[in-house]
Order: C-alpha cells, then structure tokens, then sequence
C-alpha cells in the first residue's frame, strides 16, 4: 500500500466565469487508483459562491483522474460538483448537463497572456514595446522573454504525463500571449481535459510569480490582439459522409443560432469579436474557406474534390469560455441539421 495525494479539482459558482478550486486529501492504495476507487469529499460550498453558511455543505464527484507530475504519488481528481445527497447536480455543475456525443472530436486552441507585475509579460513599465509581426511563432529573448518558454515547456510536459492530449504550443501574435492546444473524442472528455490543462498552468505560474490572464481582450481597444479559444469540430457524420448541401444546412443553423452560441462563448466577446485583428464581427455569421476573419473557418482539406467533408473551425469562442458549453452548444446546432439518412427515412 503507498499514500497516494488526490488533488480534487472544480469548479466554483462565480459568474460570469468560474474559477478552478482545489484541495488534496491523502488515501492509501496498492496502485494508482481508479477513477471507481474514488470517494465523494465535501466541502464548504458557502466559500465559493455555491452554498450559504447556514446550509454549506457541497459534495465533490471524481469523474476523470490523471497522474500528477508534479508529486510523488499525485493524482489530479477532475470533479462534479453535487448536492449534500451526492447525486442531485449542483446549479452550477454545467457538465452533468451538456450535450455528449462520443463520436464527436473537438479540438481547442487556447491563447493566454501570461501577465506579471500587472502587465503581459515583456511589456514595458509604461507603453508598449515594438508593433505585433515578430511574436507569433517567434524565437529568441526580443520575441518570448527569458521565462515564458520555460514555462510553457514544463505545462507541456505536465499535461502529457498526465495522458492529457495535449496537441502543441507556440507564441502567440500579441506580446506575452502564448497558445496550447487540447483535442478530446466527447464534449465531456474534451473539456475535461481542457480544465484540467488550465489548472496545471495556473498552479505552475505561482512559482514564477506570474499570473495567466484569460480575459479575451485584456488591452482594450487597441492594436494588440485579444485572445480566442477556436474550436475545432466534426463529428462521425461530418468526417465519413458530409456532403455540400449538408455542410451549407449546417451554416444556416449555425447562422439562425448565432446568439445561443455567443451567449456561450465566453464574457465580453464584443470586444473581441470587432471584425479586427482576424475575427469576424459578434453579431454577423459569415464562413469562408482559409478565412481566419470568418465566424467560422473552412480547411482546404473540407472542401477538397468537393467531398465537404472532414472538420470545421469556429474561431469566436474566447479565452474564458466554458468548455464544456461551448461543445454543447454546437452539438446542439448540428443536431437540427438532417442528414441524408434521416431525410431518406423521412
């Protein structure tokens, strides 16, 4: 038998963008444990925005556990949060109601800003250093800093040995904005993974001093960019069938739902969906193929030989979105689009 450190990790009540919580327990196991081996835990839910003291008691409900690279005998616990009865969700527990489909992929792309002494890192005390155009993919200390690889190097490497599919990383357009990419088969395993990846930057970041700010347009109204979260989607029907009239019915649902889908993209998305800076405006859908200031941006690979057929990228999710949401909603648009075998049963 061996103490294992189970970091149990969720997400609080505050609106509109939770923060990640977590605390650690400590348990004997003969190996690492299954996700079946953990218990609920409680805690004190009037502290984060999810009970109120006189009836406190929240619950947590392991539902993915991963290595921990960080701590001999570590596991990172991703958790539900539920009612003292340990079975009725929480209000604020958005996973346990999101549209799920195994056969569906989502890719992420997340950009931050890694922000130090209240500003992105590498900028200057006051201004701004020289103009965007060297920073993104950019190598060498006038470009990235002394620091940021490092970092960035070291949540790769935590994220894999975690078994997160953990897809790449590279230095954003911005100045101190950097970008990691997270894939997952299912809405819940996709965002699950997402969360978790998150956490580990976030907890890295301490020892550094240095904050991740994931607001989606931290300078303002100004010539830098904001941050995205682009989602890549396809589903089963999407990648083995498809088809050009398929692929326009779904521009049209996507188009007709525009705002459900910008209610779940993330806070403050008008500020960063200006149709500037290789974004497409908040209230008009457009798509395009290649286009990077579309709504939605269609691969060469998709329309190749007219097959219509593979992934699409929706570029307007941001930097604070919910994961979780975010999947949900687009499967949600795509389940109104009928595909040629319900068209031929009907």
């Amino acid at each position: 038998m061996a103490k294992y450190k189970l970091e149990y990790i969720w997400l609080d009540g505050y609106t509109p963008v939770p923060n990640l919580r977590g605390k650690t327990q400590i348990k004997e196991f003969e190996s690492f444990p299954t996700l079946e081996q953990l218990p609920l835990w409680g805690f004190d839910g009037s502290s984060t925005m999810q009970a109120e003291g006189r009836s406190s008691d929240c619950v947590l409900k392991p539902v993915a556990v991963y290595p921990d690279g960080a701590r001999t005998n570590g596991a990172l616990v991703m958790c539900e949060v539920m009612m003292p009865d340990g079975v009725t969700p929480h209000s604020t527990n958005k996973r346990a109601t999101i549209l799920d489909d195994a056969g569906a992929w989502f890719g992420f792309e997340h950009e931050y800003f890694m922000y130090k002494d209240g500003r992105p890192l590498g900028f200057p005390a006051a201004g701004y250093p020289a103009p965007q155009g060297p920073y993104y993919t950019g190598v060498g200390y006038s470009n990235v800093g002394s620091v940021a690889r490092e970092i960035v190097e070291k949540h790769l490497d935590l994220c894999l040995f975690a078994g997160i599919n953990h897809e790449g990383i590279n230095a954003e357009v911005a100045k101190g904005e950097w970008e990691f990419q997270i894939f997952g088969k299912g809405s819940k395993k996709a965002a699950d993974e997402m969360w978790m990846a998150r956490y580990l930057l976030q907890r890295l970041t301490e020892s550094y001093g240095i904050d991740i700010e994931y607001h989606c347009k931290p300078l303002g109204d100004t010539d830098w960019n904001g941050s995205g979260m682009h989602a890549n989607f396809s589903t089963e029907y999407m990648r083995t069938v498809g088809g050009k009239a398929y692929f326009e019915a779904m521009m049209k649902a996507f188009e007709k739902n525009l705002m459900d889908h910008i209610t779940v993209y993330g806070p403050d998305n008008d500020k960063r969906l200006t149709g500037k800076h290789e974004t497409a405006p908040w209230n008009k859908f457009s798509y395009g193929v290649a286009d990077r200031g579309a709504s939605v941006r269609v691969p060469h690979s998709f329309v190749k030989g007219d097959a219509y057929k593979g992934y699409l990228e929706d570029r307007r999710p941001n930097s604070q979105g919910d994961p979780y949401a975010i999947a949900s909603q687009i499967l949600k648009t795509i389940a109104e689009v009928p595909t040629a075998k319900a068209s031929a049963a009907a």
